[in-house]
C-alpha cells in the first residue's frame, strides 16, 4: 500500500469518482476514503473484494475444522467414505 497515493478525502471521491473507480480496477489497489481526517470507507475493485471474501470463508472453515478436532467431533476416513458410498449408490 502506498499511503500517500491510497488515502483520499471524501471531497476527492465526490469530484473524481470515475477516476477512482478506473484506478482501483486498473491497479487493484484499495483506496481509503477519509472524512474529517478519519478513515471512513474503502473502495476496491470487485475481484479484490471477491478474493478477500473467499479467503475469509476459507479461514472460517479452517477454524471450524480446528474446533471439531479439539472437540473430538471427527469421523474416521473409512467410515466417511462408506457413508458417502451408501448415500450415492444405496
Amino acid at each position: 500500500m502506498h499511503l500517500s497515493q491510497d488515502i483520499k478525502p471524501i471531497s476527492y471521491l465526490k469530484t473524481k469518482t470515475a477516476d477512482i473507480i478506473n484506478s482501483v480496477n486498473e491497479n487493484q489497489r484499495t483506496i481509503i476514503i477519509t472524512q474529517n481526517g478519519e478513515a471512513k470507507a474503502v473502495v476496491q475493485d470487485i475481484k479484490t473484494y471477491e478474493n478477500l471474501q473467499n479467503s475469509l470463508n476459507l479461514l472460517k472453515l479452517i477454524v471450524q475444522s480446528e474446533n471439531d478436532i479439539e472437540n473430538n467431533n471427527t469421523t474416521k476416513q473409512e467410515k466417511m467414505f462408506d457413508n458417502l458410498e451408501h448415500k450415492l449408490f444405496g
